[in-house]
């Protein structure tokens, strides 16, 4: 009847994060990588005491209380539960004040919609919606990838730019020594 399980069902004030070794810190956002969607809390409260020096705790964007797109900008006042981890201090569940959502960084990775995407036309045939194994055609002869005419390759491109073509054959042997 003791046990942590039962606390629960028998209305024990000790609340979960206790029970599963958590602790309760709070502090400021050190800083936040919004790309990589992790960064740093800066502990200045431990359980109600103060620490100086601040510690550092690790912190994902996964474990952030709020709507959206996750992040943190640096200086932000935050509440966290955290653990001991194998590498460190981890947080657990990350809010502002008084347990409000974070309010996030202004900064958003750079958009993945502006790179030109190079698997959405089929190599075969050229055509949009499928890929070279899906086409319904048979194998088409080979084109330059520049103008698509067949008599010469990129490399060889009469319509092509010179240095371009100097700059895409530094990028292939670069690409090839790794």
């Amino acid at each position: 009847m003791g046990s942590a399980s039962n606390h629960r069902f028998t209305g024990c004030a000790q609340s979960e994060e206790e029970e599963a070794g958590l602790s309760r810190g709070s502090g400021v956002c050190k800083w936040f990588n919004v790309r990589m969607g992790f960064g740093f809390l800066s502990m200045s409260s431990r359980d109600g005491a103060s620490l100086e020096p601040p510690l550092d705790v690790f912190v994902h964007q996964s474990k952030l209380h709020m709507e959206g797109f996750r992040s943190l900008r640096e200086g932000e006042a935050v509440e966290f539960s955290f653990k001991k981890s194998s590498k460190g201090l981890e947080s657990v569940r990350v809010t502002g004040p008084d347990g409000a959502p974070c309010l996030g960084s202004e900064r958003r990775p750079k958009s993945a919609q502006k790179r030109r995407s190079k698997g959405d036309r089929c190599y075969n045939c050229g055509g949009p919606g499928h890929h070279a194994k899906e086409c319904q055609l048979p194998p088409q002869p080979k084109k330059c990838h520049f103008c698509q005419s067949v008599s010469h390759m990129v490399a060889n491109c009469p319509v092509k730019p010179a240095t371009e073509i100097i700059c895409a054959a530094k990028q292939w042997q670069i690409k090839d020594q790794k």
